[in-house]
């Protein structure tokens, strides 16, 4: 074992096995957030599509308006106000956030080049006013 992997190694508080369970766990799409944003937006009566084949894969569009709607959760897409990246694996963490915020810079600019429009919403602009979020995603629609 290198001294960086026993350093590493040590600093995760389960082990690797439990790790990936956990990991696994993780949904990327269809998760509590995303039903209760599909769910008020059908309550105001809004037509859209979840996770459609396009460049990206857009958490909800609508092909009439050609609209594309990603919501983006705070740890996932790196927030600077709320991403706490974990102690554990920084060195792995760091880059990983970096990456996705990177491929959404590219995916929201390819999509635009395809004549979409683009909106991207933070996790915690719903639950700082979820209605008056809900009717900006709305409106888009």
């Amino acid at each position: 074992c290198s001294l960086k992997q026993k350093l590493f190694s040590k600093m995760d508080t389960i082990n690797k096995k439990q790790r990936s369970l956990v990991m696994s766990r993780v949904r990327s799409k269809n998760t509590k957030f995303e039903r209760a944003i599909a769910t008020a937006l059908k309550k105001l009566g809004k037509s859209f599509k979840q996770h459609a084949n396009l460049t990206g894969k857009p958490d909800i569009i609508s092909r009439k308006k050609k609209a594309a709607v990603f919501l983006d959760s705070c740890f996932w897409h790196g927030c600077r106000w709320h991403c706490r990246i974990p102690n554990s694996k920084r060195g792995y963490w760091i880059p990983k956030i970096q990456r996705n915020k990177e491929r959404a810079r590219i995916v929201n600019r390819q999509l635009r080049k395809e004549g979409w429009r683009v909106a991207r919403f933070w996790e915690h602009r719903f639950q700082n006013d979820f209605e008056a979020t809900i009717k900006k995603v709305a409106n888009l629609l």
